[in-house]
Parts: structure tokens; C-alpha cells; sequence
């Protein structure tokens, strides 16, 4: 019976032993790539410590290369200051390599590192050293991302500004002393998460965007161009009804804490549409024009959905109150030209009255010509060809360069 009692104890005790077995194998390995191997094939095995322990070792080795590369970096930099000594090469990509292996697995220490103890207590042992060994060097991920960017290398600005943009609020880096706004992340992790979506990443890409609102200043452009990228990485994403709907609610959520965000309106409105929930739109348009009546896009939207109804007259009120607050709105000087045209068009047997709309209509539609010659943002041509037809005749040579125009 005893004999069986060792035996079950020498058994419960075998797996134990094993793990720590394996974590001094890694701790004797020579390479990174030795040790990585152990601790992917041990990982499971071993304790929250032993684990600390592990990605720590991995962080070592990495730190060999980077501190031999940076060596050389030091002394070409106070070569090129003093104008003594000869600068050398080194192995940038091995450099920036290191870097991200060794952040990537200072990342997966800490989170070992602090977990409690048998006793109950977190006592990290890895945070402060990798902490002070890493921050200051991780802003080499914004050049090692620039020059991959550089080469078309899309898989290495990934893995560069990815990580990165991952690490900004990294806990390993949370309380470091006198810590500073990082003044790169917003943008850069802008950038990430344009690479993801090209590689149709949605969800790495909107991991990032995330980090780019965080860290943009409220109304700045990274901030604006984050929020653009949010929605539309959202609507790519969209396959049913319900995930229509489940998009509109969240960009109702967006639109309670910024209700003068024309972007944010704009984008709710066009869902509205794209359901055909009228009320819903109509509903937006007003409570926004109650509280701005100054809201060019308000009217905007107002007008668009009068067009869409082929209320020519209120669609026409609508944008001219959109022009004393934005007169160079190409779009809107396109449509309420087409509004004129089409009021005009249903006129019958009053012909000057037509040519007086037509006229009219023209005033506008020339502003969008000359705003917008190559017709990027509307297609003023048609509804301006009307007009000089009308008005000029088809004999005319600017009724003749609009037609030409046509057929392009």
C-alpha cells in the first residue's frame, strides 16, 4: 500500500517537475529561435512564473542583437557629430526585428508577471527592467514601418506600426515616470489601419482605428480621418438586416456624444436611407435643425430627400439655405441646379418661364463647372447642357463643347 501511495505521489509530482524542466531548458538556450521553439512547445505546461520567466528570456536574447546593433548606430551618430571615426553599416532590419520580438514578448511577460503568487500577491519581477530596457527605443517602430511603407513591404508596416499601435497602452509602459503624450500613435495607427483594410483585415484594422481615436485630439484631422475609417471598415462588414440595424445603433451611440458632427450625421442619415427609414431620417434632419438652423448639412439631407420625392420646390428652398453657410458646396449647386431643371421640365405651354428657370439654374450649375471642372465631386454637365440648350440653342458652341463633353 505504501508502495502505491509513492508511486501516486511520484506521478502527481511528475508534471511539475517536467515544467520546470522546460523552463531551464529555455533559460540555458543560446538562440532565439532554440528558445522560442521550447517555449511554444512547453508553453501549456508551465506555471504563470515559469512563464514570466520564459518570454523574459526570449526579451534577453532579442536585447542581444538590438544592444549590438544599437552599438553601432551610437557610434555612427557620434561619428557624424565630432567628424571622427567612419561610420559603419549595420543590420537595420535585424534591428528593427529584434525590437518587435522583444517588445512582442515583453508584452506576454508582463502579462505572467503579474499574476499572484501561491500566496495571493503580485510581486513582478521583469516590469521594471524591461520596462526601462524598451520604452525609448520603441519609437524605432515608426521608421522601421516608414521604410517598409517605402518598399511596398505591406506585411512589415503591418507588423511595425501594428505593434506599435498595439503598445501605446501597453500596462508594461503604463507607469513609466514623467511620461510623455506619444505624439505619433494617432497617426500611425491611421496608417495601420489603412494597410489592414487593403489586406481586408477588418478587425486588426479596427483594433487600430480605435487607438487612433484614443490618442487624436478631439476635432483634429487624425481624429476625423480615424472616425471616417471606423464607419467604413463598419459598413464593410455589414451582410444582414440586423447588422444594419446593430450599425445604425451604434452610430446612433456616436451621434448622442457628438450631435454636431456633421460626419457622424451624414453617415447615420445614409443608413437611414439605404433602409428606407424615412421617419427616422426625417426625424434626424429636424431635431438637428432645431437645435442648429444654421446646419448646412441638415438642410442638406433635407433637400436631398425632397429631391428623392421630386419635391421640386421645397427641395429648392432647402439648398439655397445651404449656400450663405457653405457657397462652394459643389454638390449642392449641382442639385438644386437639377431641382430648377426638373421644375422647369414640368411646366407646360409657359416657355419663358421655363427659359427664365433654365436661366437660373445655369447661375448654379456654372459655379460647379468652375469649382469642379473634371467633375470629381458632381456631374453638373447634363443639367448644364439643358440649360445652354435651352437657352443658347444646339447651334451654339458652348451647347456643342457641353455635348462633346457628354460623351466622354
Amino acid at each position: 500500500m505504501r508502495k502505491m501511495m509513492m508511486f501516486a505521489l511520484m506521478l502527481a509530482a511528475s508534471p511539475v517537475a517536467f515544467a520546470q524542466d522546460a523552463v531551464k531548458e529555455v533559460l540555458k538556450a543560446k538562440t532565439y529561435a532554440d528558445a522560442q521553439a521550447l517555449v511554444k512547445s512547453n508553453l501549456a505546461s508551465m506555471s504563470d512564473a515559469d512563464k514570466a520567466k520564459a518570454y523574459n528570456k526570449l526579451v534577453d536574447l532579442s536585447f542581444e542583437k538590438i544592444s549590438k546593433e544599437q552599438s553601432v548606430i551610437t557610434a555612427n551618430q557620434m561619428a557624424e557629430q565630432f567628424k571622427q571615426g567612419k561610420v559603419q553599416p549595420y543590420d537595420t532590419l535585424g534591428f528593427y526585428n529584434a525590437l518587435a520580438d522583444a517588445l512582442t514578448n515583453a508584452v506576454e511577460c508582463e502579462k505572467y508577471d503579474q499574476m499572484p503568487n501561491e500566496k495571493g500577491k503580485v510581486k513582478p519581477k521583469f516590469h521594471s527592467a524591461n520596462q526601462n530596457r524598451l520604452y525609448n527605443l520603441r519609437v524605432y517602430l515608426v521608421n522601421a514601418g516608414q521604410e517598409a511603407a517605402q518598399k511596398n513591404n505591406s506585411a512589415g508596416v503591418l507588423k511595425y506600426w501594428g505593434l506599435y499601435s498595439t503598445t501605446a497602452d501597453t500596462p508594461l509602459f503604463a507607469d513609466v515616470a514623467n511620461k510623455q503624450p506619444d505624439q505619433y500613435v494617432s497617426q500611425v495607427a491611421g496608417f495601420a489601419a489603412r494597410y489592414a483594410i487593403q489586406d481586408k483585415d477588418f478587425a486588426a484594422a479596427d483594433k487600430y482605428i480605435d487607438v487612433s481615436l484614443k490618442h487624436a485630439a478631439a476635432n483634429s484631422d487624425d481624429y476625423k480621418d480615424a472616425l471616417s475609417l471606423k464607419f467604413y471598415v463598419a459598413q464593410q462588414q455589414l451582410k444582414t438586416k440586423e447588422d444594419s440595424l446593430a450599425y445604425i445603433n451604434k452610430l446612433k451611440e456616436f451621434y448622442a456624444k457628438d450631435s454636431s458632427n456633421d460626419m457622424i450625421m451624414g453617415t447615420l442619415a445614409s443608413m437611414y436611407g439605404n433602409m428606407n427609414m424615412k421617419d427616422e431620417l426625417k426625424s434626424l434632419v429636424n431635431s438637428r435643425l432645431a437645435a442648429d438652423p444654421n446646419s448646412a448639412m441638415a438642410w442638406t439631407l433635407k433637400g436631398q430627400a425632397e429631391m428623392n420625392a421630386n419635391q421640386w420646390d421645397e427641395a429648392i428652398a432647402s439648398f439655397k439655405k445651404v449656400l450663405p453657410i457653405d457657397a462652394k458646396n459643389v454638390v449642392v449647386l449641382t442639385y438644386l441646379g437639377f431641382c430648377i431643371n426638373s421644375k422647369a421640365a414640368a411646366i407646360n405651354g409657359d416657355v419663358p418661364a421655363q427659359k427664365a428657370l433654365y436661366k437660373e439654374s445655369m447661375g448654379y450649375l456654372e459655379q460647379a463647372k468652375e469649382l469642379d471642372p473634371n467633375r470629381e465631386k458632381a456631374n453638373w454637365s447634363y443639367p448644364l447642357y439643358q440649360c445652354y440648350y435651352v437657352n443658347y440653342g444646339a447651334a451654339d458652341q458652348r451647347t456643342k463643347d457641353l455635348e462633346s463633353l457628354l460623351n466622354k
